[in-house]
């Protein structure tokens, strides 16, 4: 069996995360969610389709990631991340590269791993009070 035939093979996170080795699973299910996250904020409400491509590249990915991460750990979103081994926008980008080079993800022409290169500063973003705060929504149950 041919090395591209065994990656296409691959169907979950956790195998990815096994066959990359860098990142653990909760990583890629972070990317994944966070994919969403950010599809949503810059496509409201738009179905995907062929007609509706639903397409981010990788500096809005990264912002996206940084928002979802705050909204999701708050302030301990830099030391979840740190503590998956995600240091930088470049590591966003290893992911979602790796994501890709199993399936689980599409690309266009366009896309580059070097779209993930420098988009911003960890440090910058996640240590208060840089960091930036997205609209807050509150929820009531009754």
């Amino acid at each position: 069996m041919s090395e591209s035939t065994k990656k296409t093979k691959v169907k979950s996170l956790a195998e990815v995360a096994l066959a990359t080795g860098r990142y653990p699973p909760e990583a890629f299910a972070f990317v994944r969610d966070g994919l969403s996250y950010t599809v949503e904020q810059i496509h409201p409400g738009l179905e995907h389709g062929p007609d509706n491509p639903r397409h981010v590249n990788g500096r809005e990915l990264s912002i996206g990631l940084r928002d979802f991460a705050i909204v999701r750990y708050g302030l301990l979103a830099r030391a979840v991340l740190n503590h998956w081994n995600v240091h930088r926008t470049q590591d966003f980008g290893r992911i979602v590269f790796a994501m890709l080079e199993y399936g689980l993800l599409r690309k266009t022409a366009q896309d580059d791993l070097h779209d993930f290169d420098d988009v911003f500063d960890f440090s910058r973003a996640f240590d208060p009070p840089a960091r930036p705060h997205p609209p807050t929504c509150t929820t009531f149950y009754l």
